[in-house]
């Protein structure tokens, strides 16, 4: 394996907002950079520009090595594959990399969310690949980041102290090796349990759009969602979805922070806000988020991601270790019906997790040894 100084092309999986800045941040610092997308209408913008430009943490205009739609073009000879993409286009590229992979290129999901190594890897193998893999995962993006024009893309700030973890977890050590000097901001921590249920869009984001469905739906999002959206009523929500985070974490002997606690680390919030105790004024308080307008309906992946690929697997990962998620199980019901989704059945469940069947012992061996 490549020692950490040895990275310098990055293939970048997703030319969405978060793909963008990435391919614009590591461009900016030197590394040849791969930008994949998966459809050619993504890129065309992008073609027509000649690369990407940056406003916020940099400020100019960046050309990737290569733009392409090819994933065996992207990834060959790469030192690092990062896939910046929602979780739930984990699938698919599970089955396009399944050919193209092997255990000395290291593949980071940034981000993994809730259960998105596990997805990732249970894919993987479903699509037939075998042997060691090296995999490993951050619990969000690393940048607070929004597609401001065709072409450009606004990188408002790094998230600081982001969790990272690898799958399995006895490889953690030469991954990070390698990877903490791409994303300086990554800190790494126990397995992907810890990064799994430390998922904060999770907790605030299906409470933001479901309590504010019925202004999102009447103004098409015309308000700043995490300043305006985020009210008291919201924020006791959100707090309840925590609690319930964070028990199932303590069963499982998962260290976990409270959302205050993880908002204020990653450079999210004050201290004076986090003081308050309210989460309602530690998102009013939020620099990084304070420009950030609303989705215009529920169509989108504050719902379709965060509740089903991270308020279920909080619900399954609940089932696991026998605590009850009561609130948690109330938003996916109700996001199902409002959304005409049966996220238990779309979402990312214990099945697709490839986690069914397993004791509360047997996941945390899996997780740490690969094996069950």
């Amino acid at each position: 394996m490549k020692k950490s100084d040895r990275v310098r092309t990055v293939a970048v999986l997703g030319a969405g907002h978060g793909g963008c800045a990435a391919t614009a941040d590591l461009t900016a610092r030197g590394f040849s950079v791969r930008l994949h997308a998966r459809r050619e209408a993504t890129l065309t913008p992008l073609r027509e520009a000649g690369g990407i430009n940056a406003t916020g943490i940099h400020d100019g205009f960046y050309v990737p090595e290569l733009m392409t739609t090819d994933v065996a073009e992207a990834v060959r000879g790469a030192d690092l594959i990062v896939l910046v993409v929602p979780s739930v286009a984990h699938h698919d590229y599970a089955v396009a990399l399944a050919g193209l992979v092997g255990p000395d290129t290291p593949i980071l999901l940034n981000p993994g969310h809730t259960g998105g190594g596990l997805h990732f890897l249970n894919e993987l193998r479903a699509a037939g690949y075998v042997g060691e893999l090296r995999l490993a995962e951050t619990v969000s993006l690393t940048y607070v980041t929004r597609m401001v024009g065709p072409a450009t893309v606004g990188i408002y700030s790094y998230i600081r102290n982001l969790k990272f973890a690898a799958l399995p977890a006895r490889f953690a050590d030469e991954i990070f090796e390698l990877v903490s000097p791409v994303f300086p901001e990554i800190v790494q921590v126990r397995n992907v349990l810890e990064t799994a249920l430390s998922n904060m869009n999770a907790v605030f984001h299906p409470t933001g759009m479901l309590m504010n469905v019925g202004w999102i739906e009447r103004t098409d999002g015309k308000f700043l969602f995490y300043k305006e959206g985020i009210t008291e009523s919201v924020g006791r929500a959100t707090q309840a979805v925590d609690d319930e985070r964070m028990a199932v974490a303590a069963a499982l002997n998962v260290p976990s922070r409270s959302f205050l606690e993880s908002f204020l680390s990653a450079g999210l919030t004050t201290a004076e806000s986090v003081a308050t105790g309210s989460i309602a004024k530690a998102c009013e308080a939020s620099e990084p988020n304070a420009r950030i307008q609303s989705p215009s309906s529920l169509n989108h992946r504050y719902v379709h991601e965060d509740v089903g690929y991270g308020l279920v697997p909080f619900s399954a990962f609940g089932k696991l270790a026998g605590v009850p998620t009561p609130t948690i199980d109330a938003l996916i019901q109700i996001a199902s019906v409002s959304s005409g989704i049966d996220y238990t059945r779309e979402g990312l469940t214990a099945e697709k997790m490839g986690l069914a069947g397993l004791s509360r012992d047997n996941l945390i061996r899996f997780v740490e040894a690969g094996v069950a």
